[in-house]
């Protein structure tokens, strides 16, 4: 199938109230205006993340989340989903997560991305559906979607084409690494195949390394913001 990027999403973050408590987030994302949008190591322009500490950075810079998804999430959740509605800045057809594996590189014109990890939906997902569970479940079904860092910085033109230009060798999708993380935690097999991956984030190194030493936050614990 071929690559097509459906939407540039961006968006500042913001707060709002959840249950008489104000929220810090900038998972509020909208279609950028037309028009090539300047990517940097860290961010689209107009874009940015409330918390540094467990979302952005080099190796998060862009979220990707499969089209393809949306239909499933409007049946399950019973409402539209705009782009955006995951809090990605790229909203592409063609990029599932059975189909793209850590440390792909992808070009758009003078722009390379490289895949760094499958992306952790937390609990600030849910409270922007006011659905308690959203993020377990988008966590359960693997449509997690993935993070990108920036090897080539520049203008990024939404309608150029987005290509492959190279597939990691070892060919670990975003689907397995969900896999390992989520449901087949004791696989050790499966965790030394993760961390065989240079180009794997550090934040996912070092929670695989955590687990192999038996201190990994618990699941409730990192859905609440623990790293």
């Amino acid at each position: 199938m071929d690559i097509r990027i459906v939407s540039l999403n961006v968006g500042k973050p913001q707060s709002f109230i959840y249950k008489g408590a104000a929220v810090e987030t900038g998972i509020f994302k909208q279609p950028a205006e037309q028009g090539p949008v300047l990517l940097t190591a860290t961010n689209f322009a107009g874009d940015g993340q409330a918390d540094l500490v467990h979302h952005g950075g080099p190796d998060k810079a862009v979220c990707v989340y499969p089209f393809e998804h949306y239909a499933y999430w409007e049946r399950e959740l019973n409402r539209t989903m705009n782009y955006g509605a995951f809090g990605e800045n790229l909203t592409v057809l063609g990029m599932t997560e059975d189909r793209v594996c850590i440390g792909d590189i992808y070009t758009s014109g003078e722009v390379r991305l490289q895949v760094t990890q499958p992306r952790q939906p937390c609990h600030k997902l849910a409270k922007k559906y006011d659905i308690p569970d959203l993020a377990l479940r988008v966590q359960h079904t693997g449509y997690t979607g993935f993070y990108c860092r920036v090897l080539t910085p520049g203008l990024f033109d939404r309608s150029a084409p987005l290509t492959l230009e190279r597939r990691h060798p070892l060919g670990i999708t975003v689907q397995y690494a969900n896999t390992i993380k989520h449901h087949d935690k004791i696989n050790l097999d499966g965790i030394a195949a993760l961390l065989a991956v240079e180009e794997l984030s550090g934040n996912w190194r070092a929670s695989f390394e955590k687990r192999i030493a038996g201190t990994e936050p618990s699941e409730g614990e990192r859905l609440n913001g623990k790293p």
